[in-house]
């Protein structure tokens, strides 16, 4: 009998995760930004704007969001002072096709660029851009530390790489609520709204799965970074992490 982790992604390492990964997105990103809303009650604009806030903060030049999905998180960057331009990479093609529709809708093609590209290895030379940020990206690629390792590469000294990601909810009061919320409630959602329950149940769970808040900063450490720091939002179950490039 298969493992029944694998049939929800959670057990996949390196390839085959990318292939799973990519399938899944692919699936789901007709309804990506309408569940994003739902599941955040419109929150996930306001973190990804504190993202942005964050890795522009006193820098100038151009900006790099990674695993841009539909390009929220560019968005928010184009709207820094000093940011002349923002480049969105995503794996995926039907991503990148979603993001660069809304450029043309909201007149900001001159401003936000959207290309398909590969996270583990991003088709940039070293020292390109002024801040690297990554929204809910980082808890997907088939290798963590490689990834944060490109992003600090293309980041120029003294520039900042920073990742919004939701985080598993430690001890607290909040803790049963928000795993009834992840584990019953989202799925259920995602078999209602985007009619891929597999999706939405893959998700809750890669949270669970994922680094602890302060562990995410050591690997932030690990990867060359300075004056690394975090910031908890949504009751704990989400953080923005930062540092920067010597």
């Amino acid at each position: 009998m298969a493992d029944p982790s694998t049939s929800s992604g959670e057990a996949l390492q390196g390839e085959a995760k990318r292939r799973y990964v990519s399938d899944l997105f692919s699936r789901i990103a007709p309804r990506y930004d309408l569940m994003n809303t739902l599941m955040t009650a419109g929150m996930h604009h306001r973190w990804r704007g504190v993202a942005a806030e964050i890795a522009t903060r006193g820098l100038e030049g151009i900006a790099l969001d990674v695993a841009t999905g539909t390009g929220d998180l560019a968005f928010a960057l184009t709207r820094a002072r000093g940011i002349k331009q923002v480049v969105g990479l995503d794996f995926l093609p039907k991503m990148v096709a979603r993001a660069r529709a809304k450029a043309r809708d909201r007149g900001l093609e001159d401003r936000a660029q959207f290309i398909v590209g590969d996270a583990l290895s991003l088709p940039f030379p070293d020292d390109s851009f002024a801040c690297a940020t990554s929204g809910w990206g980082l808890r997907n690629v088939p290798d963590l530390r490689r990834s944060l390792e490109e992003m600090v590469r293309v980041v120029r000294p003294g520039g900042r790489v920073v990742s919004l990601e939701s985080m598993p909810v430690e001890q607290s009061s909040f803790r049963p609520l928000f795993r009834l919320f992840f584990h019953q409630v989202v799925p259920l959602m995602g078999q209602l709204i985007a009619r891929d329950r597999a999706a939405y149940t893959y998700l809750p769970r890669s949270v669970d799965r994922f680094l602890t808040v302060d562990a995410l900063a050591q690997l932030f450490e690990e990867v060359g970074l300075k004056d690394v720091s975090y910031r908890r939002m949504g009751l704990g179950a989400v953080a923005v992490h930062w540092g920067t490039k010597p």
